[in-house]
């Protein structure tokens, strides 16, 4: 088990950036940036044994600085869509930054994925961790409250990256922690032949902004039933209303059993490579987003084009928009409790 830090460049401001690299006994490994906590590269076996990169990204600083579609970072203070950007808590109106359309998503204008955070490393019995330590000052994008956040990406001897998250504040706030990590794991093409399943029997339908309706969906009958292993690219352009809305998938899931439990949340293979990924979360819900809106503006690594539908998010998180929806799980963090949170993605191949 090994870790080692290098420079990755410098920020504007002529703050430095460092990655660090996490690799256990059998290669597999994972790099993480202190910029954002972006996952740059994640290296998993085929079925072969042979190692490829599964994750979209740059190979250098200057793609992450330049605008792109959240590649690998931390999203927050509040991941996924806010209606108007505006929530109200304890009777006080808060009105955030609107940066998607009509409403306010994954933190604002410079979210946590645009922060440098401060890092240390860890060993411990069979995995070596990365923690990444960030001070959201009170009125930070317009959010109450200092907001403590510490991330903590742990890789294991068993191939699986576990992502912990903790946060206090000193004042009521809202919050939603995720990583937005785009995976494809045959390391090139689309992700339509990628079969997934979702411990899932709800959803949570969407208006035509993509904002819940606040009601809970059974996924029978329709394109979003993943409770048995199913092609991505089956369904993916049914006139289904719900598919329409979004081009494709990008909608959160009720994944199954109590939460605050790690549990199942889903299963991806891909055929042609053999690799398999698991994942498990404490989290309610968990936001399939497809890669619909990746338009091949964007060159990545290795001078790859990112088209559309060439990567899929697995997003574990609260609700979106659960300020404005009291049915939904409440995303209230107040001074005195501790917000925690684990999500494990684990790796293989048959």
């Amino acid at each position: 088990m090994n870790i080692q830090k290098h420079p990755f460049g410098k920020l504007p401001d002529g703050a430095g950036v460092e990655r660090y690299t996490l690799e256990n006994d059998g290669g597999v490994s994972v790099q993480i940036m202190t910029y954002g906590g972006i996952i740059t590269s994640l290296r998993a076996p085929d079925r072969n044994g042979n190692l490829g990169d599964v994750v979209l990204g740059f190979d250098s600083l200057d793609g992450y600085l330049a605008q792109h579609p959240y590649f690998g970072c931390i999203t927050g203070r509040f991941a996924n869509r806010i209606a108007g950007g505006r929530f109200t808590l304890d009777g006080v109106t808060y009105q955030l930054a609107v940066n998607n359309g009509p409403n306010h998503l994954h933190g604002g204008l410079v979210g946590f994925d645009k922060k440098l955070w401060r890092a240390t490393t860890g060993r411990s019995d069979g995995a070596i961790s990365l923690a990444l330590s960030y001070l959201s000052e009170d009125g930070e994008e317009h959010y109450p409250g200092n907001l403590y956040v510490t991330v903590t990406y742990t890789l294991t001897r068993d191939n699986a990256l576990r992502i912990r998250y903790l946060a206090r504040t000193d004042k009521p706030t809202v919050l939603n922690l995720t990583n937005h990590t785009y995976f494809n794991l045959a390391g090139r093409g689309d992700i339509l032949d990628h079969e997934i399943m979702i411990n899932a029997d709800y959803f949570t339908p969407v208006n035509e902004a993509l904002i819940p309706t606040g009601e809970l969906q059974s996924v029978e009958g329709t394109p979003l039933d993943f409770r048995r292993p199913m092609r991505i690219g089956a369904r993916i352009d049914d006139p289904h209303e719900q598919i329409a809305r979004a081009g494709g998938y990008d909608h959160n899931f009720v994944i199954n059993g109590a939460m605050g439990e790690l549990r199942f949340a889903a299963r991806v293979y891909e055929p042609s490579s053999g690799r398999t990924l698991e994942v498990y979360t404490t989290e309610p819900g968990m936001q399939l987003y497809t890669g619909n809106f990746l338009d091949g503006s964007i060159t990545g690594k290795g001078g790859t084009v990112y088209g559309r539908r060439t990567g899929l998010c697995l997003e574990t998180q609260h609700f979106p928009d659960a300020p404005n929806q009291p049915n939904f799980p409440s995303t209230v963090l107040r001074p005195g409790e501790t917000f925690h949170s684990m999500t494990v993605f684990k790796f293989a191949a048959r």
